[in-house]
């Protein structure tokens, strides 16, 4: 497959950034008329009819799968399910503004895995800026009660934590499969594996199912139009363009505009309080980023 150029990757990864920083938002929405798993299945199953009508119009239905493809991209899936699970999950005991904040890790996350797998990186080139990274997650997520922080927000942290370790290990392992496969064709049948486990689930973790579609406030579909819309079919396939086209290390570092578009609608868009703790977490994340980026880029260069 013909990689992008670098100037169209770079705006695809900036595009995906910001529309995920406001689906932190329209997640929390969401989960306001939707359970967990109903929010994800109707996400994933929308955004699925999106890209497969879009790769019929655009391949032709021309793509042939090997028997090593289908085994990849089902367990990329896995990836995306934990993604979306864990961190819906973890919205339910947190706060947006916090979750945005901590999602701006993902970058050091994506590093240090990559390091440990990929081993691009020996690790402790990164170790330091991963110990600064992880500081700022547990500040954010340190203070107990309950409030606009969120009702447990070390339990929330550490899902929405577990759920960038899915996306790390998804973008670590997309870029494999899209030497042979095109970035749309990734996406649509990493979701399709993704939802198959989910919809058993349902069963389980109902809101909408057993009232029915009349309580449901206006706020709450357009919360899931945009999930469908913006943060699943066009975020996930701007994101994984992006990653073809310069790699998931460099790719990582636009997460970091995540965590500012998420504080500045939470706020309006929640009434959630933005506090010195907050800011000072995100300091500390994307410190930890740079450092990591800093020491990544030195050991390129010696090598």
């Amino acid at each position: 497959m013909k990689k992008p150029t670098a100037f169209a990757a770079y705006a695809a990864l900036t595009t995906s950034a910001l529309v995920w920083g406001g689906s932190i938002v329209a997640q929390k929405l969401a989960l306001g008329a939707f359970s967990v798993v109903e929010t994800s299945v109707l996400r994933g199953a929308g955004a699925l009819a999106i890209l497969i009508s879009l790769w019929w119009w655009t391949e032709g239905g021309r793509t042939t799968f090997t028997a090593r493809d289908l085994k990849l991209l089902s367990l990329l899936g896995l990836g995306v399910l934990g993604n979306h699970l864990l961190t819906l999950f973890g919205l339910r005991y947190i706060g947006a503004s916090t979750a945005g904040v901590i999602i701006g890790a993902s970058p050091v996350i994506t590093a240090l895995l990559s390091s440990l797998f990929a081993r691009d990186v020996p690790f402790r080139k990164v170790a330091a800026g991963c110990a600064v990274s992880f500081a700022g997650v547990a500040l954010v997520s340190g203070a107990g009660g309950s409030g606009l922080s969120g009702e447990n927000p070390w339990l929330g942290g550490i899902l929405v934590l577990l759920g960038l370790v899915s996306w790390a290990l998804y973008s670590i392992g997309g870029r494999q499969v899209m030497d042979r496969l095109s970035p749309l064709t990734v996406n649509w049948t990493t979701l399709l594996f993704s939802l198959l486990p989910q919809i058993p689930l349902l069963w389980t973790d109902q809101k909408l199912l057993l009232p029915g579609i009349a309580p449901v406030p206006i706020s709450g579909w357009l919360a899931l139009v945009y999930l469908i819309v913006f943060a699943t079919a066009l975020g996930q396939q701007a994101w994984l363009y992006g990653v073809q086209g310069v790699g998931p290390s460099r790719a990582g570092v636009f997460v970091n505009l995540i965590p500012v578009s998420a504080l500045l609608l939470s706020a309006p868009v929640l009434g959630e309080v933005i506090g010195v703790r907050e800011v000072a977490g995100m300091v500390l994340i994307l410190a930890g980023v740079w450092l990591v980026g800093w020491q990544s880029a030195e050991q390129k260069q010696a090598a």
